[in-house]
């Protein structure tokens, strides 16, 4: 693309203007250069976040309700999951996941996978994996370090002589 030419980003991210001579050069700010479309639109974009991503809050309490139409899948590493993990949750490293590592995980729930936190994304790309192998999946905001913020238990293995090893591989 010609480094002269400004792009019409208006398809791209539902831009709209608050007056019609406000262009992408007239905002007062990068908070409102890109406006959202409102009503449908809106609700719309939110809607589907929440379809893709939960946290830590929503996960405990169905856990602690007895809902069960769900599994949490630890991303990271098997070090990392010794050492400390979201009770209940099983362990599939991301890099590990295929066809057979995912064989006896039902097709009829969801999985929920989470990593060590934002710095990490297993979490990610363990979503990835499972969807293309045809599970429906969330992954959870946040990971292990907001399920501990939240004030929630966890299992504990034995302590690791490196506990700064990262979890994402």
């Amino acid at each position: 693309m010609d480094q002269n030419v400004v792009p019409n980003y208006e398809y791209l991210c539902c831009m709209t203007t608050l007056n019609s001579t406000s262009t992408y050069f007239n905002t007062r700010g990068r908070v409102t250069q890109y406006l959202p479309q409102g009503g449908e639109s809106t609700l719309a974009y939110f809607m589907h976040k929440l379809c893709y991503e939960t946290e830590a809050s929503d996960v405990y309490t169905d856990m602690q309700n007895g809902v069960d139409d769900f599994i949490v899948i630890d991303a990271r590493s098997p070090e990392s999951f010794a050492r400390e993990h979201v009770p209940g949750s099983i362990n599939i490293p991301h890099p590990l996941m295929n066809l057979e590592t995912t064989a006896l995980l039902p097709k009829d729930k969801m999985m929920v996978v989470y990593c060590d936190g934002i710095g990490c994304n297993a979490s990610t790309k363990g979503s990835m994996k499972l969807a293309s192998l045809g599970f429906a999946v969330k992954e959870m905001l946040g990971g292990l370090e907001w399920w501990k913020y939240d004030g929630y238990e966890t299992e504990k293995g034995p302590i690791s002589s490196n506990p700064l090893v990262c979890g994402c591989e």
